[in-house]
């Protein structure tokens, strides 16, 4: 056996599987198998099985695709799948020798499954089992003309033969339909009329046949074939009244009437109006009478003509409701002339019915769009008559009346006449029951406020807002306008509470609450238009708030910022001449929470983009410079003033780099490391201090980094920055016991251009609690001393300051540090300073006296220690320092004189003790 001998056995076990199990999940696999195999396998890859058994398996796979299954679900398209597959089978058997019984069912299996495919939109593949059908129908003919059978039986069996050759040709029509094939389907459908003589009974499925081809051409725009199809269907129709009736036929030929009508030709109009007058004729319908209004009105006949039209329609009783159709067609259609008459007539016949405030409101509608106001208020003032003696217009009436009048109101307002609208306003108002307050009555009197503001009538506009308040007071727009009132009042306090209820509003407590929150675009507006009332009535603070919230709560980047100039343009100069007060505190924290939003906002704009534009840039420049200026006007207030720098660095990112932008950072995030250092050192906790330190390195690092870039734009030899880092990154390091201080610090050592104020102040640092590098602090304090000696002239004041540090480092309270120098070089820096007060003038007299008693007390200390001859050596250089004091030197002369006097005594009688000394 071959591969097609394999190719078959396994197609037929999928059948059988399939038929035997029907619920299995694969069942769409397993169809798309078998129909995808069908086209390889032949009646040769199936020679050693008989006919019969090819039959069964195809006879049962029909059976089981066309009956219902519990709970199975089969789609159109696998059915007709299914059946192509059975019909495909059946037909490989039989060949020329097929009996005639076996040729029946081929065609019966080709034409449904034909039309299986035709249902499921696939008309190629129907028109080939269409085709085979009628092969088949063919050879049955020829086979019933050769056979000597009786007249009669004969006759029968060709009259079966031709009622399939009509079901054949009929679906052929409906996929050449299908197909777009326009003359196939047209020869086809003809053909089948041709044979409604011998088969009248199939005349109502070929008009619906025919009137479904006219509906769907005219889907597509195919008017010509449209026509030509609902012309079959009416024609057919009429061949037998008994299977189609007058309704059908008025409807085949509205639809042919609009065909024409659409196919929009001044030749097309007159088949048109033919055609629904006919439908009319076969059954009155009131869509043919409007339709037969349309096609007048599009052929532009004269008013005489449209207006006898017209008085048909009433001469035919139609009801209020299509009367009223038809004149708003009129009007549409600018037939002003006529549709005022038949409105007129309309109110006239109908005035006793219970629906004429339909037609009044409508006649209304159509006065004002065509600005006949004059009689449209005459008309108004009718029913409020009829609303006071008893005719009263329903609720669903009146509220439409309030639409028309409010929608006229709205049109004046557009064009600024405020006056004319609130006239319509007032009609509306009087329609209102004295106690009848609603939602809509709020509405309607804030939007009376509005026209009172306008037109400057400020007691008038304060007394409508105090109704809609009273109605409706969760509404954003009564609060709106109670802000308005209140800013032209000139009181801010009403104002600001106003928008305070209004930024409530938008942040609602629960989930249903303040429903208009579904529009937050129009509360963010108001918002918007707030600010900009409030700065047009010189209502700076109010403006201020306004906003404010509006760059808290808008979605708008542009608008945010916007808002945030606009707020800083209004505070700025107020908050800049407040005196230091827990107030001004507050509002430089209002300010710095807005710099936040910019900074985000503008952040935000940024993601994505690979380059600045100049927009942006300008933005943050702009921004930049509010941040920097507060945290200069913020030196009280060292915390705030660092959060002002940092943001001014932030912002300062999103501009270009040059020059003056790195000077800038650079700056920024000094003065915060400062900031913290200092803030640091004021810190109650070890875990606060911590922070700060880590805070004041981070920002230390970025700055050099910032510094390095700087170098490489400019000569910028005179800038402090790089002591200062180093100042800066060394109080941290010592402060925080940093294992690595000493390699830091080797580096410093050899650095040229420190001058000696800087190794003072990492001295002070040194020894600054926390820290604790006493060593440090010496070896700095050296190096000071040592280039204000090489300098040619020296600063004795600066000198006299940094001896006296190194001094009291070395002898801390009369007492030498033997730990940090041996004493005879702790004598050596008096002898330094004894010479600098020797050869210098302008040696501070105070620092000579200090050092005098320095000396003083270090003799005595050695007294103590019963070292007599470093007593008497450091004593006796207390008088050398003596003997340079100016004004001073009288007020201890003597007594130091007797003093010194005293120990050469105490000395003498203890010469023995000389030769102890060490």
């Amino acid at each position: 056996m071959d591969d097609i001998d394999f190719r078959f056995m396994d197609f037929k076990e999928i059948v059988e599987n399939l038929i035997l199990r029907d619920n299995a999940p694969n069942i769409p696999e397993a169809i798309d198998r078998l129909f995808s195999d069908i086209a390889n396998i032949n009646r040769e890859s199936m020679v050693e099985i008989q006919d019969a058994q090819v039959e069964e398996m195809a006879v049962n796979l029909w059976n089981w695709a066309v009956t219902k299954r519990v709970g199975l679900v089969i789609s159109e398209e696998q059915k007709a799948k299914l059946r192509h597959v059975a019909c495909k089978l059946v037909c490989m058997c039989g060949g020329s020798a097929a009996s005639e019984e076996s040729i029946q069912r081929q065609i019966l299996m080709n034409m449904k499954t034909g039309k299986g495919w035709v249902d499921v939109g696939n008309a190629v593949i129907a028109d080939q089992f269409f085709q085979d059908a009628m092969a088949g129908l063919e050879q049955l003919y020829v086979n019933l003309m050769q056979r000597s059978s009786t007249e009669v039986h004969v006759t029968l069996q060709k009259i079966a033969v031709e009622r399939d050759l009509f079901k054949v040709l009929s679906y052929q029509a409906e996929a050449a339909c299908a197909r777009g094939d326009f003359q196939r389907a047209s020869m086809c459908a003809l053909r089948c009329k041709d044979m409604l003589t011998r088969f009248p009974k199939m005349t109502g499925y070929l008009h619906v046949l025919c009137y479904n081809f006219g509906v769907e051409t005219h889907k597509q725009n195919k008017y010509e074939e449209s026509s030509f199809w609902l012309s079959q269907s009416y024609d057919i129709g009429k061949m037998d009244k008994n299977s189609v009736g007058p309704e059908m036929l008025a409807k085949v030929l509205r639809l042919l009437a609009t065909a024409y009508l659409d196919w929009d030709g001044r030749e097309y109009y007159d088949k048109a109006l033919r055609a629904i007058n006919l439908a009319n004729k076969e059954h009155l319908n009131p869509a043919g009478l409007f339709l037969k209004m349309k096609i007048l009105l599009k052929s532009e006949i004269a008013n005489e003509e449209l207006l006898e039209a017209v008085m048909e329609i009433l001469h035919l009783d139609m009801s209020l409701d299509f009367c009223l159709n038809v004149a708003k067609l009129l009007m549409d259609h600018e037939r002003e002339a006529v549709g005022f008459y038949f409105m007129k007539i309309i109110c006239e016949r109908f005035k006793s019915s219970e629906n004429i405030g339909k037609a009044l409101l409508l006649h209304i509608d159509m006065l004002l769009q065509r600005k006949e106001e004059l009689l449209a208020k005459e008309k108004i003032e009718e029913i409020i008559l009829g609303q006071q003696t008893g005719r009263r217009l329903t609720t669903e009436l009146v509220g439409c009346l309030h639409n028309i009048l409010w929608k006229k109101a709205a049109r004046s307002f557009e064009v600024q006449n405020y006056a004319d609208a609130l006239n319509w306003y007032c009609y509306s108002l009087r329609f209102y029951a004295t106690d009848q307050t609603d939602l809509d009555f709020a509405k309607l009197r804030r939007n009376m406020a509005s026209c009172y503001l306008r037109l400057k009538q400020f007691d008038k506009a304060k007394e409508a807002v105090i109704e809609a308040e009273q109605c409706d007071p969760t509404n954003i727009f009564t609060q709106f306008y109670v802000f308005k009132v209140a800013v032209l009042e000139g009181n801010s306090g009403r104002a600001l509470r106003a928008i305070t209820t209004l930024e409530k509003l938008l942040v609602p407590e629960g989930p249903k609450e303040n429903k208009l929150l579904a529009d937050r675009d129009s509360s963010v507006m108001l918002l918007g238009l707030a600010a900009q009332f409030a700065l047009e009535n010189g209502q700076q603070i109010v403006a201020g708030k306004a906003l404010e919230y509006l760059a808290r709560y808008s979605e708008d980047p542009q608008q945010v910022l916007t808002a945030l100039k606009c707020l800083f343009r209004v505070v700025l100069p107020r908050v800049s001449q407040m005196p230091e007060s827990e107030s001004k505190k507050e509002e430089m924290g209002r300010l710095l929470t807005c710099l936040n939003t910019a900074l985000l906002k503008i952040s935000q704009s940024f993601k994505g983009e690979d380059s600045i534009s100049d927009s942006r840039a300008n933005e943050a420049h702009w921004f930049r410079k509010i941040a920097w200026n507060l945290a200069v006007q913020c030196d009280k207030d060292p915390v705030t003033m660092r959060e002002f720098f940092i943001l001014s660095y932030k912002l300062s990112q999103f501009c270009p780099s040059d020059q003056v932008i790195l000077i800038a950072q650079k700056t920024c995030l000094l003065m915060a490391a400062a900031v913290d250092l200092e803030q640091g050192r004021k810190a109650s906790t070890t875990f606060e201090e911590t922070k700060l330190l880590n805070r004041a390195l981070e920002q230390i690092h970025k700055c050099r980094e910032i510094w390095n870039l700087l170098k490489e734009t400019g000569d910028f030899s005179s800038d402090p920055c790089e002591t200062l880092l180093l100042l800066y990154e060394f109080e941290v390091k010592a402060k925080m016991n940093d294992p690595l201080l000493d390699s830091f610090l080797e580096s410093v050592w050899e650095l040229p251009h420190l001058e000696s104020k800087t190794f003072e102040t990492i001295a002070s640092l040194a020894v600054e609690m926390p820290a604790h590098y006493p060593s440090i602090a010496l070896k700095a304090l050296k190096r000071a001393l040592l280039l204000y000696k090489k300098k040619e002239s020296i600063d004795v004041l600066r000198y006299s300051n940094c001896m006296h540090n190194l001094i009291n480092l070395l002898v801390p309270d009369g007492v030498p540090s033997t730990e940090l120098c041996p004493l005879e070089e702790v004598w050596g820096y008096f002898e330094d300073a004894l010479n600098i007060i020797i050869h210098t003038g302008g040696y501070p007299e105070t620092e000579i006296l200090w050092l005098m008693i320095k000396s003083w007390n270090t003799g005595i200390c050695m007294y103590g220690k019963r070292k007599y001859v470093s007593a008497e050596k450091w004593c006796g250089l207390a008088l050398r320092f003596l003997d340079h004091l100016g004004s001073l030197k009288r007020s201890y002369e003597t007594q130091v004189n007797i003093l010194y006097s005293e120990l050469v005594e105490a000395l003498d009688q203890k010469k023995g003790s000389l030769f102890n000394e060490e």
